[in-house]
């Protein structure tokens, strides 16, 4: 359906009908239940708190399973705050967040994979990128120095890509 069409049949719906409708939508899809839940009772710090928790159980799990490592959770956590339209700055933390407890992963158990390195790479560009869109580079510069150097102590082998990736954000 067309947004045109679902404008028109909007519009022909009583005050009843849409309230039934909203209704029907919130029960059936999580999403927009969880949508509606945040926008009358935004409480950020549930939300945080669940995704450092699940993105530090990837690299750190309790008890004796082994860490999965998987970067996609992260990913997908830090979007799903994205769409709620949460705190920037406290997005840019979990971002942070993300990279750093990775890098405390393979301080104690190195990463062999290629693909991990190319993903924290693309992880770190992502929000060099919306820490300049929320004007908060020198809230955040301290950390993103330190990630820098523990990708060249811990010898990343696109350590190098860090430090071009500041120097691109600090060139404009």
């Amino acid at each position: 359906m067309s947004k045109s069409r679902l404008t028109k049949f909007l519009k022909e719906c009583n005050k009843s009908e849409l309230e039934d409708q909203l209704l029907d939508l919130y029960l059936r899809f999580k999403p927009v239940k969880e949508f509606y839940d945040f926008s009358f009772s935004p409480n950020e710090d549930k939300f945080f708190d669940a995704a450092r928790l699940k993105i530090s159980k990837e690299y750190f799990p309790e008890g004796k399973r082994r860490a999965k490592k998987r970067r996609s959770v992260a990913q997908k956590e830090i979007e799903h705050l994205r769409k709620l339209e949460v705190d920037a700055m406290r997005l840019i933390d979990l971002m942070l967040f993300n990279i750093e407890i990775a890098q405390t992963y393979n301080a104690e158990k190195p990463i062999v994979q290629e693909a991990f390195y190319k993903s924290m790479l693309s992880s770190f560009r992502k929000l060099l990128v919306f820490i300049k869109q929320q004007f908060a580079v020198v809230e955040f510069t301290p950390r993103i120095i330190e990630i820098k150097k523990t990708a060249f102590t811990q010898k990343w082998i696109n350590a190098e890509g860090f430090n071009l990736a500041i120097a691109e954000l600090l060139e404009d």
